[in-house]
This record gives structure tokens, sequence and C-alpha cells, in this order.
């Protein structure tokens, strides 16, 4: 907008320059607008990506006596819980030491922990797995884990130890500081239908092992069902 001072009276001159501020005003005012409105919309989309590409571990439970044995009442079935991803995940029957408990005498205070880690350079996040119970092995898929032992989690494993079998699925996901766990009962043995299963003569030497041989934990005692 110009102004010709020349052959403009001193009133009209201001009444000129009056309009000139308010079109720059509602300008300037517009685009802040614009701007807070465009960043508002990219924190609520970062977000919501973030929640989208959160990693989700599956873990699906099977004990041949869970269907008369209340042994998940202490976990969230059924829903997506979030986990922070710098505190490890503890299963275990101590509801003090443990985020996710097990309502059974013969599982261990702490049965085991899950480990949220990342490569260098690489934004996926992975996790290890350790034996926290003294009573025993652990097994993942063909490996056995002595206590306080560790070894990287398979997209897909088949836990086991005692009798309980758990399958857990890794749901790849790039954000950093959290992930999911959700929690599952299977009807039937998941070593029935995954291809990793760990050999019978094995596995019953575990069981074996902890149901005779093993002593226990030393701050612990052992109550039969």
């Amino acid at each position: 907008m110009k102004i010709n001072e020349s052959n403009s009276p001193p009133d009209v001159l201001e009444q000129q320059q009056d309009h000139i501020l308010l079109f720059l005003s509602c300008k300037l005012l517009s685009c802040g607008h614009k701007q807070v409105r465009f960043f508002t919309m990219n924190v609520s989309q970062t977000m919501e990506t973030e929640e989208d590409l959160l990693t989700c571990l599956q873990i699906k439970f099977y004990h041949p006596q869970q269907s008369c044995k209340g042994f998940y009442g202490r976990l969230p079935l059924g829903t997506r819980r979030r986990h922070t991803a710098d505190d490890p995940l503890r299963l275990g029957r101590d509801t003090e030491a443990c985020a996710y408990v097990l309502l059974d005498p013969r599982v261990s205070r702490k049965q085991l922990a899950l480990y949220a880690y990342h490569i260098p350079q690489s934004s996926e996040m992975l996790f290890t797995i350790q034996n926290l119970s003294q009573r025993g092995k652990l097994s993942v898929n063909t490996s056995a884990l002595g206590y306080l032992e560790r070894m990287d989690l398979p997209d897909k494993a088949l836990i086991r130890f005692g009798e309980y079998e758990i399958l857990i699925i890794r749901e790849s996901g790039e954000a950093k500081a959290n992930f999911e766990v959700e929690f599952e009962v299977l009807a039937a043995p998941p070593s029935r239908e995954t291809p990793m299963s760990t050999d019978s003569n094995m596995m019953n030497n575990f069981s074996a092992e902890l149901s005779v041989r093993n002593p226990l934990e030393s701050d612990e005692m052992h109550y039969p069902y």
C-alpha cells in the first residue's frame, strides 16, 4: 500500500497510516496463528506416530492346570500396557519386586526379566532375557539359561520353566522410550504349534530338577498346591 504524502491532508494521512498499521497487525497475527496451528499439528502428528510405532511384546501363557488354578489373576489380560524401556520387565511371584505377577507358589519370587536395548545407529528396540530363579534352568527355544544367565530374545521365543510354556512374540517399532506388553492365555501348549520346540528329554529333565532336586531360593519357602 503506497501513501501519497504530497497531496494528502494531515488527517487523511494519519488515517492511512492507521489503516496500514492495522493491516500489518492483522497479517502478523494471522501468520502467528498459522504458525502456532502448524506447530500444534506437527506435535500432534509426532505424538500419534510415536504411539503407532511402539514396540509390543505379546506374552502368551500356558500351564496344564491353569483351568483350575488362578495363576493369572494379577496379569492385565487382553489389554496393552505401556512399559518404560529403561525399567526391566520382571515376572515372578513377588508383588513388590515384579511388575507382573504369577499367583503360583511354585514360581520363584523373581522368575525372569526382559531388558530392552537398541543397536547403535538403529531405532529398532530389541530385548534380552535373564533367568532370575535360583531353583533351576529356564529354556529359550533350544537354549538353557542357568541362574542370572542372559541371552538375546528372538522375535518369536518359546520360554519354559517348570510346567509353564510362554510364547513371546515381538512386534517391531521405532519408539525408544517406551514399549507395550500384552498378556494372553493359550488354550493349548504353544510347543505343539511352534517349530522351535525344545527336545522333550531336556524339558523332562528341567521339570524333574525343579520338582525334586533343586534347592529352594534362600529367602522363600516351598508351598505345595
